[in-house]
């Protein structure tokens, strides 16, 4: 859980107890002024949120850790017999002795594991991303304008004489570049089929559109798939145990588990509301800043994430400001209507984890929490 200038983790460890951590947030406005400006602060922010999350997900998987490696240690005082030879029982085989399991963690080493895990894993994540949902897409996107040939039609829907021209021409080649291509191997068939459909097409409203569509339909197919798996689906449980407790805490009631348990746990200040917002904001963006070039448009795209979090960052703020109201009604609801997949009905026991966490964070806060506050998710 996030408050305005703390958070705090919670987690249920194998044993059934709950353990927590948490801290006050670094004030980076006050020590980079610029990031107090509109835009910048909004991707500053989520450079946070990104940072607080593997947090959290380093704290948790610590936790399992060092629950197994408790037991381990239990076991390696535990005789082993196993037949065949060798010094090591119960490893390679041998007379009976003990496991040699370590006692001991080795703090600089598993640092250096630690670090470098989180940094691929980090890497290879960004990547799967950018590849999911912006080149994809786009590549998608400019395949399907060509094949319609949507990519040749005039804006204003008039060819003049010369147009005409050029294209009888073009047909003429096209006809002959054919013929030559038949006789050609398949995979040089296949490579200048490829080819054709990767043709540059400029982007405009209709392509973004289209590649919106593209990009939420692959992200809905991948949201929906995961929450089939059993451990996407607890997780999912959690992230409602987060939102109802939240709710709890916004209506002034004590927070325990029978106040939380009949709060909705679909909440309008999600991070999935977050997600529609910049899917618009990123159609109109990339409408605005569009080349010829498949390739440059690839780079922008890419180079505009931070812009388009922070615009859609600011647009979040200031409806949030009239949280009644109907705008901030209308731009929160595909949000909340997506996460009928993206919570799920909790349990007691998550309700006690969520709580905790709430709890602790309200704790370092150095005033009331008078802002909204924030399910880390």
């Amino acid at each position: 859980m996030r408050t305005p200038s703390a958070y705090a983790i919670a987690v249920r460890r194998p044993d059934g107890t709950i353990t927590h951590t948490g801290a006050t947030l670094p004030k980076w406005s006050e020590k980079y002024p610029l990031l107090k400006l509109p835009v910048l602060r909004g991707a500053a922010v989520l450079v946070q949120s990104m940072a607080l999350g593997i947090k959290a997900l380093n704290f948790s998987a610590a936790e399992a850790f060092n629950e197994q490696e408790e037991r381990a240690a239990e076991v390696a005082l535990t005789p082993a017999v196993v037949e065949g030879e060798g010094d090591f029982a119960g490893i390679t085989g041998g007379v009976p002795g003990l496991f040699p399991v370590p006692t001991k963690k080795r703090p600089e080493d598993e640092l250096k594991r630690g670090s470098a895990a989180a940094f691929g894993s980090i890497a290879f994540a960004l990547l799967f991303n950018v590849l999911l949902f912006v080149v994809a897409p786009l590549v998608l996107t400019n395949a399907l304008f060509v094949g319609m040939g949507w990519a040749d039609r005039k804006a204003q829907g008039v060819e003049t004489e010369s147009a005409r021209q050029a294209q009888t021409a073009d047909a003429v080649a096209r006809a002959a570049d054919t013929t030559q291509a038949e006789a050609a191997p398949w995979y040089t068939r296949a490579y200048q089929t490829a080819r054709g459909y990767l043709k540059p097409v400029k982007p405009t409203v209709g392509f973004n559109l289209i590649d919106g569509v593209i990009r939420m339909a692959i992200f809905l197919t991948m949201i929906c798939s995961f929450s089939l798996a059993k451990d996407i689906r607890r997780v999912f449980e959690y992230h409602g145990a987060e939102h109802k407790t939240v709710f709890t805490w916004e209506a002034g009631l004590p927070l325990t588990v029978e106040n939380a348990r009949p709060q909705p746990r679909q909440h309008p200040r999600c991070g999935t509301s977050f997600l529609m917002v910049v899917m618009l904001v990123s159609i109109v963006l990339f409408s605005v800043v569009a080349f010829n070039t498949l390739v440059y448009n690839m780079a922008v795209r890419i180079a505009l994430i931070p812009v388009i979090a922070g615009i859609s960052y600011e647009i979040i703020r200031l409806s949030a400001k009239k949280e009644g109201g109907l705008v901030f009604k209308l731009i929160t609801r595909p949000g909340v209507w997506l996460q009928n997949v993206t919570t799920k009905e909790p349990d007691d026991g998550q309700l006690e984890v969520a709580i905790v966490a709430l709890k602790e964070s309200l704790k370092l806060e150095p005033k009331p929490a008078e802002a909204a506050l924030t399910p880390l998710s």
